[in-house]
């Protein structure tokens, strides 16, 4: 059998329940142990001293893990409703084509009702608290837009829910996390305290009728409301049993512990004795204290009568069960009656008549209002096992829908991780036209994300597990891209030749960018538009050649007088008179007959622009991209400007929001096979990249 360990932490003690559910739906204690804390280390539900509550958690597990001779690692545990926040929201969800209702479909459509309320509670924060889902409730389901009891096994074309969810702040939640991982345990589930308490005070066939529930605890008083067959509210008081334990610690001058046994005793027995801090033996009748707490009794109770109310629609219920040991205390009930406008006979403690479908293996275990909530909370793990699971993620902590594919890119679209920040993100790129050609100029690669999970390095595609600390440092961008007229191809491959006194010379094609000429270290701009121009001046010509023209001497191109600044286009033949050569030669070579660019223009070019030999070289890394064509979701897609390609580069060239998945998982595949994030791609791959429709 698979024992489930539920844990109530309460402000006053801590309820250690081991058991388990049979398959007629009765539930079986195996085990079971309260123990009270040492000292105030919890006020109004919230933990004040981890350590404390560790130490107190710590020897209930050591008593249950006796009884059975069984170690316990993992528990359930609960919330009290302190700073209760709820949201009552509709979601739907439709499909393609008329489907059948499965369980895993209601359960992706519980979690979109969980995210939708986590975006309108941030909406309506005004406190400086971060809050968390700790449980919800459905209150209607809708099939095709019509009201249904249970949709599962239906067909239909969309689905819907009312839903109320529940969030505490953050802190209340770490610091029981806290303890419990002090304690040497992982929690396996966890939910609200009313909600646990509900699941046993009030079974579902009784939820017709408006109920209310009210778990009076040491430090609280939670609260939930049914009607019409579904839990429609939740809400909590911050008073309860310690306000009366703190009145007979004053009027009798004894400590806490001795305080609270004699509220106890005063529930069930005629007289209480006990001894006060100056070693003195008392006995006193036991409504000499109910007298004592009767004006604080009337508080409690006024004010939980009033918060029903308001919970209610500004009216009663029709009746209110109470469980909780601070309800025991004599009068509580009556008075609760009074403030509801109820006979007293509708207001009643919930105990052994809730319980019957519980077995104590103990025989001295007695059934009482004070048992209700820790069996609640072992059976809603029933209810939530596998469903969900928690993590931390970048600090945050988030419940996931289990659907035994989750990775880790799944908690960062849960969280709102931006899907730009998972992967590498190039610079910006330079678009711009080359003789009214369209090119681009592709940013240099960023960083990619360091993912860690529990201290250890991952990646967006390792599966989750239960409980980790998952971070995520931000991909980075990388240079935005810059290049020049000196790397583009046809400054080297664009070549205009002319016959310089019988021999030929061949020089690279001016460039004009925007219509003006600029040098080979002009770095191209967004949307310039660059020419390469087929002309030159004679000027230009004898700078190029680095030869100096003798001015008194005639100039002749294609044979007719020409001046310096004469058009000189393919094939023009010059004649003139040098005065002198550049430093590159004086020789013959110099005019060497070529196919390409000459070696002695090139060593020209070098000789006019000494920075050009980088931008040669920058020129050759560029040559070294590849060019990889695949097919996206049966669309083309061209991947430039790397070596090597991988499965995540076709995001650079696609649409695809990776925070639409609603639940869903996220199909990859190369060529039919399941593929990573990192897997490489080749020439005519065929990628796929769509959600999984449930």
């Amino acid at each position: 059998m698979n024992n489930v360990f539920g844990l109530d932490i309460g402000t006053r003690n801590v309820v250690g329940t081991v058991g388990h559910r049979t398959e007629d739906g009765a539930f079986i204690v195996e085990a079971q142990y309260v123990r009270q804390h040492e000292t105030r280390s919890m006020l109004d539900g919230q933990i004040h001293d981890i350590g404390k509550v560790a130490r107190t958690i710590s020897a209930v597990k050591a008593e249950l893990e006796a009884q059975l001779d069984a170690p316990l690692s993992e528990v359930c545990i609960a919330a009290a409703g302190r700073v209760l926040k709820t949201v009552t929201t509709h979601v739907e969800y439709e499909y393609a084509e008329e489907s059948v209702v499965t369980g895993e479909d209601i359960h992706t459509l519980n979690l979109l009702g969980v995210e939708q309320a986590q975006d309108i509670l941030r909406e309506q924060n005004d406190t400086k608290y971060k809050f968390y889902c700790v449980g919800y409730s459905v209150v209607k389901y809708y099939l095709n837009e019509e009201v249904f009891i249970s949709i599962e096994g239906h067909k239909a074309n969309k689905i819907g829910e009312d839903i109320i969810v529940t969030f505490l702040p953050e802190d209340v939640v770490d610091g029981l996390y806290s303890a419990v991982g002090q304690a040497k345990m992982t929690v396996a589930n966890m939910t609200l305290e009313p909600i646990a308490a509900i699941n046993v005070a009030i079974p579902e066939n009784f939820r017709m009728l408006n109920i209310a529930l009210v778990d009076v605890g040491a430090g609280t008083s939670d609260i939930s409301i049914t009607r019409e067959g579904s839990i429609i509210a939740y809400g909590m008081i911050p008073y309860a049993g310690d306000e009366l334990t703190e009145l007979i610690v004053q009027q009798y001058l004894v400590d806490f512990q001795t305080a609270e046994k004699m509220k106890l005793a005063s529930s069930s027995e005629d007289e209480v004795t006990y001894e006060d801090i100056m070693s003195i033996s008392h006995t006193i009748p036991s409504k000499e204290i109910w007298e004592l707490v009767a004006p604080t009794v009337e508080k409690i109770t006024s004010e939980v009568a009033a918060k029903i109310k308001e919970l209610n629609g500004d009216k009663t219920v029709s009746a209110c069960f109470v469980v909780g040991g601070g309800g025991k205390i004599h009068g509580f009930t009556e008075k609760l009656a009074g403030h509801l406008d109820l006979p007293t006979e509708r207001v009643a403690l919930r105990g052994e008549e809730v319980l019957k479908e519980v077995t104590f293996e103990q025989e001295d275990i007695k059934k009482d209002p004070l048992l209700v909530t820790p069996i609640g909370i072992c059976l809603n793990y029933y209810e939530q096992k596998n469903n969900f699971i928690m993590v931390r993620f970048n600090g945050e902590r988030l419940k996931l829908y289990d659907n035994n594919r989750l990775t880790i890119v799944d908690a960062a679209m849960q969280a709102g991780f931006p899907n730009d920040q998972l992967f590498p993100k190039r610079g910006m790129p330079i678009n711009f036209t080359v003789n009214g050609g369209a090119r681009i100029a592709r940013g240099e690669a960023g960083e990619a994300a360091i993912v860690t999970m529990n201290g250890q390095p991952a990646n967006i595609n390792t599966p989750l597990e239960p409980n980790s600390d998952i971070t995520i440092e931000p991909s980075t961008a990388g240079d935005n891209a810059v290049y020049t007229i000196g790397q583009l191809p046809e400054y080297h491959e664009s070549v205009i030749s002319f016959v310089i006194n019988g021999q030929n010379v061949v020089c690279p094609k001016f460039v004009e960018v925007n219509g003006s000429l600029e040098p080979d270290s002009y770095e191209i701009q967004e949307g310039d538009s660059i020419e390469t121009r087929n002309f030159y001046t004679v000027a230009q010509i004898a700078e190029f050649m680095d030869v100096e023209i003798d001015p008194d001497s005639e100039i002749l191109v294609n044979n007719r007088e020409a001046g310096m600044e004469t058009l000189v286009y393919e094939n023009f033949s010059i004649d003139w008179t040098p005065l002198s050569f550049g430093v590159a030669s004086e020789s013959e070579n110099r005019y060497n007959a070529t196919e390409g660019v000459t070696d002695s223009a090139e060593i020209s070019r070098e000789e006019m622009t000494p920075e050009t030999s980088g931008e040669a070289k920058a020129a050759e890394s560029e040559k070294k991209d590849t060019v990889c064509v695949v097919t996206v979701n049966g669309e083309t897609v061209e991947l430039t400007g790397k070596e090597d390609y991988i499965f995540v580069d076709v995001f650079d060239r696609i649409t695809f929001d990776l925070n639409a998945g609603n639940g869903r998982a996220i199909a990859t595949l190369v060529n039919g096979m399941e593929a990573e994030f990192s897997q490489p791609l080749n020439n005519g791959d065929r990628v796929e990249i769509y959600w999984k429709e449930k």
